[in-house]
């Protein structure tokens, strides 16, 4: 599924996350099923976000110049994206930048931020909200 680096890397990635998340195997499954099922959860996981990664810098300038460059609106007033994130509170602006700009997903924004899924989910729910209050105002 990956090139031989990245397959070492992700093994020693698994066997982490394994010994991290081995009180979640309830043992309705056996050991072996269970663990490759994290391994390819995992490995799905990266490549989307190498994916996301390398969309990002093909094509130019890259998403987050696409991002902050000033759109239009009809009402002739540009957007200010980036004066909306530095305006966030410190911990939505994190999950917002690790989640809408970089593509992480929200449970490797947890185990970065040492979160719960459900914080960060939140998180970036109400960084949403506050940006949008921030560019409809």
């Amino acid at each position: 599924m990956v090139d031989e680096q990245s397959a070492d890397d992700l093994t020693q990635e698994v066997f982490i996350r394994a010994w991290r998340k081995l009180d979640t195997f309830k043992g309705q499954a056996q050991f072996g099923t269970w663990l490759h099922r994290l391994a390819v959860n995992h490995v799905l996981s990266s490549r989307q976000t190498q994916r996301n990664r390398e969309a990002r810098h093909t094509g130019g300038e890259g998403i987050l110049s696409q991002v902050i460059a000033p759109n239009r609106r009809s009402s002739g007033h540009a957007l200010d994206i980036e004066g909306a994130i530095q305006h966030l509170p410190a911990r939505a602006k994190e999950v917002f930048v690790l989640y809408d700009v970089e593509g992480y997903s929200h449970d490797e924004i947890s185990e970065a931020l040492s979160v719960s899924v459900g914080t960060s989910k939140s998180q970036l729910h109400r960084a949403r909200m506050l940006m949008r209050q921030h560019l409809d105002g």
